[in-house]
């Protein structure tokens, strides 16, 4: 009786560990803010996890010119960068721009050059000639890929072609608490300003009514964050709202955000009423680095002020588990935060 009880455990605890290597692993890698002339073994370090995708979310050169040659040579000094050739050839790579590789610091849509930048961008990162990227203002885009029976959608936002420029902090204005810092810029009053505009707001409503059953909206600067002082959605937050309230219009389940430009990694989540909670992953610091993090009342993990690459591993189980990680450049997992799949749905 003893032996065959032992034999039926080990029955049992075979078919646990068999279920669990069964388990389907999707691994999407991601970070922002990489000096091209600087070696980047955070790019190394990730291409030796063999994500499935790395999502380079802006500033991925320097280039804050007006001179198309010499972002140009940038690009090159990127392509150049032997981290870089490996995680090409390992994976599937995803791109949006922020101000620096776009053209100049936190500028916008008066940038003169945004349309040969965007040919550059284009040519770079190896786009078909059949996308409608070249077609198009901007370099907005998605991309969906099945994996088991589920559909990844990645929505790739384009937060500075259209944006209008940044209302400057007054030097005349006493800077409150929480802050110790001076600060650049006052949020947005008027809702006649946008961070998105009129054509990318149509196409991203349609994007939202696609049947998916992960969104991962890639944005340049940060959606989660609290209003800080520097670049972020919080300068327009009638556009945060707008972005909410698309979300609650289309009933998009699935939404998470992933964002870098802070130089810093941290998680954010913000909770608002008729709606599941809106994460936001920041990877910031592929070699750039900051001396402290901003106040945020929605961090909820970090920050992380090493140089790190984050990484989202989503296990395909029958309520699919994405596990938020970020990983510093001494390998250490410092951030790892999970949620199950149906805690991004609408409850009925």
């Amino acid at each position: 009786m003893q032996k065959t009880l032992l034999i039926l455990l080990g029955l049992l605890l075979f078919s646990s560990v068999q279920s669990q290597k069964k388990i389907k692993e999707t691994i999407i890698a991601l970070g922002s803010c990489g000096q091209e002339s600087k070696p980047q073994p955070t790019l190394a370090m990730a291409a030796s996890w063999k994500p499935d995708f790395f999502v380079f979310l802006g500033d991925n050169v320097y280039g804050d010119t007006y001179n198309m040659d010499t972002l140009q040579i940038k690009y090159q000094e990127l392509a150049n960068q032997p981290a870089f050739q490996k995680l090409k050839g390992s994976t599937r790579l995803i791109a949006t721009w922020d101000d620096h590789d776009y053209g100049w610091n936190d500028i916008g849509r008066h940038y003169s050059k945004k349309d040969a930048s965007k040919n550059i961008f284009l040519n770079f990162w190896e786009e078909p000639k059949e996308s409608p990227r070249w077609t198009r203002d901007g370099i907005y885009t998605s991309y969906y890929y099945k994996v088991e029976s589920k559909i990844i959608q990645f929505i790739v936002l384009d937060t500075r072609t259209f944006r209008d420029d940044l209302l400057p902090y007054p030097d005349s204005l006493p800077v409150k608490r929480p802050f110790f810092y001076q600060l650049d810029y006052l949020p947005h009053s008027s809702k006649d300003s946008t961070l998105l505009g009129d054509q990318q707001w149509r196409w991203l409503e349609n994007e939202l009514k696609q049947p998916a059953d992960i969104r991962i909206i890639c944005s340049s600067t940060q959606f989660g964050a609290a209003y800080n002082g520097y670049e972020a959605w919080a300068n327009f937050p009638h556009e945060q709202d707008k972005m909410v309230q698309l979300i609650q219009k289309t009933k998009a389940s699935g939404v998470l955000f992933i964002s870098g430009d802070v130089h810093y990694g941290e998680i954010s989540k913000r909770v608002y009423p008729g709606l599941y909670p809106l994460y936001d992953v920041t990877s910031s610091g592929i070699t750039s680095t900051w001396l402290f993090a901003t106040p945020n009342q929605y961090r909820i993990e970090g920050p992380i002020m090493d140089n790190h690459i984050a990484r989202l591993r989503i296990q395909w189980r029958k309520d699919p588990l994405i596990i938020m990680e970020i990983v510093d450049i001494h390998q250490n997992v410092r951030v790892e935060y999970s949620i199950s799949l149906s805690d991004l749905n609408f409850k009925s």
